[in-house]
């Protein structure tokens, strides 16, 4: 009778469409992890902390009212204490909306340890989140830790302010950052037939060069795009990583994040709700080498094919559709050393196959949205984010734009 009264509560804790099993969870937003740098260069980063609130800033594609959030220690190598947590609509700023803030838990309870290179999640709340909006997830650290789960370049100011200020209006006497810390997913409840696109990528992907706070990566505007159709069943969630590449982990600079092969697992096959991958990778594999890694790990175009294909097959194994994108211009880049004509060669011989190889479920054409018709090596002028090598907003628009959205039916 006891054992009986127990399962009783826990299933009533539940909302009722998650025990019915009618709606499923499906990442809503989400950030790729990267390594720890040196702890001079955490320190100076910010990303030490200790009797210190984190409120983050995030922006995600489809809404619900039921929500969860991830929590992540990756490549973390202590266990970290979070002392409490809440989710809010953002307003602006390190302010939330009047009304809005709602307390999570794990696993029932306020707080939670996370091991070294874990991953928890909060449990489910109620509150309406509008699609296209912004969240603010505070986390109290209540003892000394070192940040882990961290997105180094999230272009997105998040704040700082110290003791427990997770039920403040807005953060006192805050200090910003722009990297995403601890915080890796956004879950939201939605329908049996939702889904979400990961797009997995390096820096541009990422939206390196992008304007700060204005969510104009090219994800970004493919999310717009889907809900300008009525559609809020479909998330888009961005796991790029500047200087990403697919077959070597970052030479000197751990920013870079761990080679594509070895996150596809993580940062893909194991975001809730994902049935669709687009795949920009490659360009770094051609440039590091000479430029920022050795020359030792110099790679020929069939290498990268063969990288690419082993997400193809992994992909393929989950039931998930993966469509390839089309490695964008890079002559004249302002990066010593990581032009040159040999590699531009390859990317166009990379290109070739991922255009006319039939490997993939799909193909998205970047290079030719961005590139100058008169000067087909080089990014147009106007989409230019001025090294060159990355786009800028215009430039991020017209990726976004590029995708066709028939893909997903």
């Amino acid at each position: 009778m006891k054992c009986t009264a127990a399962i009783f509560l826990v299933l009533s804790s539940v909302p009722a469409s998650i025990a019915a099993g009618a709606e499923h969870w499906v990442v809503t937003w989400a950030a790729s992890p990267a390594p720890q740098l040196k702890p001079e260069e955490m320190r100076a980063a910010k990303l030490e902390f200790a009797n210190q609130t984190l409120r983050e800033i995030v922006h995600i594609s489809i809404g619900s009212n039921t929500v969860r959030v991830r929590l992540s220690n990756a490549y973390g190598r202590q266990a970290v204490e979070i002392g409490a947590a809440r989710i809010a609509l953002h307003a602006k700023g390190s302010a939330i909306a009047p009304g809005s803030g709602r307390a999570l838990t794990f696993s029932g309870r306020p707080g939670v340890l996370i091991p070294p290179d874990a991953l928890v999640l909060s449990d489910p709340v109620n509150l309406d989140v509008p699609s296209g909006s912004e969240l603010a997830i505070s986390i109290y650290l209540p003892k000394q830790a070192i940040g882990a789960g961290i997105h180094y370049a999230a272009q997105q100011t998040s704040y700082i302010g110290g003791g427990n200020q997770t039920q403040a209006a807005s953060i006192s006497n805050p200090s910003a950052i722009t990297s995403w810390v601890f915080l890796t997913g956004v879950d939201v409840l939605a329908s049996a037939t939702s889904s979400a696109v990961v797009a997995f990528g390096d820096s541009i992907t990422d939206g390196a060069r992008s304007t700060v706070d204005a969510n104009h990566r090219w994800p970004d505007t493919l999310a717009a795009r889907l809900r300008a159709q009525g559609e809020n069943r479909i998330a888009v969630v961005d796991m790029g990583i500047g200087g990403n590449r697919i077959l070597n982990d970052a030479a000197t600079n751990v920013r870079f994040g761990v080679n594509a092969l070895a996150r596809f697992d993580r940062d893909v096959l194991a975001q809730p709700g994902v049935q669709y991958v687009i795949v920009l990778e490659g360009i770094n594999d051609l440039g590091h080498p000479g430029s920022s890694a050795p020359a030792s790990q110099t790679v020929s175009a069939e290498d990268i094919i063969a990288g690419l294909r082993q997400m193809i097959e992994r992909a393929h194994e989950r039931g998930l559709k993966i469509f390839g994108g089309t490695l964008t211009p890079f002559e004249g880049t302002s990066y010593a050393g990581y032009f040159t004509p040999s590699k531009e060669v390859k990317r166009k011989k990379v290109n070739e196959w991922i255009r006319t190889g039939r490997a993939f479920d799909g193909v998205v054409d970047f290079e030719k949205a961005v590139r100058n018709p008169k000067y087909p090596d080089r990014i147009l002028p106007a989409y230019d984010g001025g090294d060159h090598l990355h786009p800028g907003d215009a430039g991020y628009k017209a990726m976004g734009e590029a995708v066709d959205l028939k893909l997903f039916r």
